[in-house]
């Protein structure tokens, strides 16, 4: 072996010692990210699951005191009712004895006597019942208890799908959405005489939602059910909206898309295929601003999707493609935003 294919070889073991060195580095600097992230997330599962014990005794506490008053208003209600209608009773015994009395006279003479100071005696004696059974208000503590205690968690617990809107002033010519602006189909129809604006897309079949995003969490659902093509995500609030555009991060998107009938990516460079086991019904979309997360879930079960992790420049828009429909029947159903009415 010649000196200069020694070198040759001590070069390859160099590169190679050099690669491998980095590579440790690297699954050393791993480890300690994911025992960071591990700690920080066994916190975040905690803090999450203390808040929503402590609004569950909270509820439970105020739910039980007003059991509590309700059973002290209905048992002081039915004392006071006793309390009257033993006074009530005693007056009827009273009238009563005082006609047995009466009636049991034999002489005549004394009987006629005595029944003109009769109706004097008996004032006051009759009373009418009128007794009217008012039931323990038990249905307010039964029924679907869970259901309904978890209706009045609702309203404390953050986020939760959020009402969105479309941006009409955004939707390419041929959408069509609906008047309250919460779901968008692809029209087969002539285009819509739309004024044309910086705003509009005129190529991408696209739409924008009304809210711009620039701090804090978020989550929203889109219902994609018997639909075969479609794209959800976000958009820079600054991203072109002319022309064909290229749907990825480095152009403003962040965004996974079904695409072929039934296959799922995320608009990666190139595209990352997803692992979806059944086809999609709701996507639900969750964004943390500050921490740079977009995270997309399957909305049934919550089950992960995909997830990008960006530093975001400036505010963010929610980014909606119906996709085209077809002539023969393909794709026509519209893309809506799910809202959860309590």
């Amino acid at each position: 072996m010649t000196q200069r294919e020694l070198k040759e070889q001590l070069q390859a073991l160099q590169d190679s010692e050099r690669e491998h060195t980095e590579a440790l580095q690297l699954l050393k600097r791993q480890l300690a990210e994911t025992k960071s992230s591990t700690k920080s997330l066994r916190t975040t599962i905690g803090e999450a699951f203390e808040r929503l014990h402590r609004l569950l005794r909270e509820r439970q506490k105020a739910m039980l005191e007003e059991l509590e008053a309700d059973t002290a208003r209905t048992l002081t209600d039915i004392e006071q009712k006793v309390q009257r209608y033993s006074q009530q009773l005693r007056k009827v015994q009273e009238g009563a004895q005082i006609l047995q009395e009466r009636l049991a006279e034999t002489d005549r003479h004394t009987f006629l006597a005595g029944v003109a100071s009769l109706s004097e005696r008996l004032k006051g004696k009759i009373h009418e019942t009128n007794l009217t059974y008012e039931d323990f208000p038990t249905s307010k503590y039964t029924g679907p208890l869970q259901y309904t205690i978890w209706k009045s968690l609702f309203q404390d617990i953050h986020p939760v799908p959020a009402a969105l809107t479309l941006d009409p002033g955004t939707a390419h010519q041929r959408l069509i959405l609906s008047d309250d602006c919460t779901i968008v189909a692809y029209g087969n129809l002539h285009p819509q005489p739309l004024q044309d604006s910086p705003k509009r897309f005129d190529v991408e079949v696209s739409v924008l939602g009304s809210e711009a995003f620039s701090s804090g969490v978020h989550y929203w659902e889109v219902v994609v059910a018997e639909k075969t093509q479609w794209v959800i995500g976000l958009a820079h609030e600054a991203a072109s909206r002319k022309g064909s555009i290229q749907i990825q991060p480095s152009r403003g998107f962040y965004c996974i898309v079904m695409h072929d009938g039934n296959q799922y990516s995320a608009c990666t460079e190139p595209w990352t295929r997803l692992n979806v086991r059944d086809k999609l019904d709701k996507v639900g979309v969750f964004l943390d601003y500050d921490q740079g997360l977009l995270i997309f879930y399957n909305a049934d079960d919550m089950s992960w999707l995909y997830t990008f992790r960006e530093k975001f420049p400036g505010k963010l828009c929610s980014y909606f493609s119906p996709g085209q429909s077809h002539a023969n029947g393909k794709n026509v159903q519209p893309l809506r935003i799910n809202t959860v009415r309590i």
